[in-house]
């Protein structure tokens, strides 16, 4: 089952004091960024965001699970109407994420 695009909006407004929040459709479900960085998943109107050690410990008992078949767990954040500890758990996880790589120009 897909996502449905009203819940991927209201996630994105739940964290517009995170960073520059953008989300674009894979497949059916969305990928989240933040400043250009990929945190998380919406898949099947369910929020999953990478793991991390400020994940962790800032949220020790949070559920993990793969958000499809085949994928690495993440943690299942089901918290979204809480605004505040969502926005603070997205801007500890993507402290700690990689930068985004660079796009590699296209040959002619």
């Amino acid at each position: 089952m897909a996502s449905n695009p009203e819940f991927v909006k209201y996630v994105a407004d739940q964290l517009t004091e995170a960073g520059q929040i953008t989300y674009r459709k894979m497949f059916g479900d969305y990928g989240m960024y933040c400043d250009g960085k990929i945190f998380a998943l919406i898949c099947d109107n369910q929020l999953f965001i990478k793991i991390t050690e400020n994940g962790k410990a800032l949220a020790p008992t949070l559920d993990m699970a793969p958000p499809y078949e085949g994928a690495k767990p993440y943690f299942l954040f089901e918290e979204i109407d809480n605004r505040d500890f969502l926005t603070e758990f997205v801007i500890k996880t993507c402290r700690e994420l990689p930068p985004p790589k660079p796009k590699k120009a296209r040959k002619k």
